[in-house]
């Protein structure tokens, strides 16, 4: 037997499953949950116009599936504690204390990351600072050096690629090859100055 409810639920939200299935085929890793996942969705939103009616059920039935993801992908972040074995209280330390030789290991390494960067070519050293310390979006990036979104993406690569090669036993930079890193990215600046021109 069909409820004003019922048929208010079929006529505002089901007509719009397609669109939802895509929305969460889009968004959710696991394709094995979205079926459920489309089903609570359907559950919270029917329940929740039993209350009162959402002004534009469309986007309260997006909206809730946002929500839901969002709760679903804290809930997945939470790491359960379960004791195995045998729990004894003597072999377990509250404070992790920084022990000297870690403390040293990571001012070296600190140390090594700073050589590299000052290795870098100058405009390299800028995109890789603001991409990657500054966390600045890639277009952003482009404006603030006055350079082609393209021309960060390259920069970018060529800079970690070098610092890769530099921090985990890849070929060193030494001066020479800083030099001609320099140039090339000298050259590529100037093409993409001729580029504008033309």
């Amino acid at each position: 037997m069909s409820t004003d409810h019922d048929d208010w639920f079929v006529r505002e939200i089901l007509v719009h499953e397609h669109a939802l299935t895509r929305m969460l085929l889009r968004n959710w890793p696991h394709r094995d949950e979205v079926h459920d996942l489309r089903q609570e969705i359907y559950a919270r939103v029917y329940e929740a116009g039993l209350d009162k009616r959402p002004t534009r059920p469309a986007a309260f039935l997006f909206a809730t599936a946002r929500h839901l993801m969002a709760d679903r992908a804290r809930r997945n972040r939470v790491v359960s504690i379960e004791p195995m074995g045998d729990f004894e209280p003597s072999n377990v330390y509250l404070i992790d204390e920084v022990s000297p030789e870690r403390w040293f290991g990571g001012r070296q390494a600190l140390k090594r990351l700073i050589e590299v960067m000052d290795r870098l070519p100058q405009r390299c050293r800028q995109v890789v600072w603001l991409r990657r310390v500054e966390n600045l979006p890639q277009k952003d990036v482009s404006e603030k050096l006055g350079i082609s979104a393209k021309t960060v993406e390259k920069h970018l690569a060529k800079g970690m690629r070098l610092i890769a090669d530099h921090l985990y036993g890849g070929e060193p930079m030494h001066r020479n090859a800083r030099q001609q890193a320099r140039r090339g990215g000298d050259e590529e600046e100037e093409a993409h100055a001729r580029q504008q021109v033309d």
